[in-house]
C-alpha cells in the first residue's frame, strides 16, 4: 500500500485523517494504527469505502492499494 499517495488523496479531497476516518466509519485511532502497519490490516470493505469517499479511479485505487509500500 502506498501510504503517501493515500494521504495525498485525502488532502486533495479537503479532508484530514480524522474526518476521513469518520467518513469511512472507522474509529480515528484504528485508522492511525492501520496506517502505521503500512495498511496491511485494512479490510476489503474499508478499502472499498475509501475508494468511494475519495472518488478514486480504478487506476488510482490500484496504484494506492496494490502499489509499492511507501511511508
Amino acid at each position: 500500500m502506498n501510504i503517501l499517495k493515500l494521504k495525498g488523496k485525502i488532502v486533495e479531497n479537503g479532508l484530514n485523517n480524522t474526518t476521513f476516518a469518520e467518513k469511512i466509519n472507522l474509529p480515528t485511532a484504528t485508522f492511525y494504527r492501520r496506517l502505521e502497519c503500512e495498511g496491511r490490516d485494512f479490510t476489503i470493505g474499508e478499502v472499498e469505502r475509501m475508494v468511494d469517499v475519495l472518488n478514486l479511479s480504478k487506476g488510482e485505487a490500484i496504484e494506492i492499494f496494490l502499489g509499492e509500500k511507501s511511508q
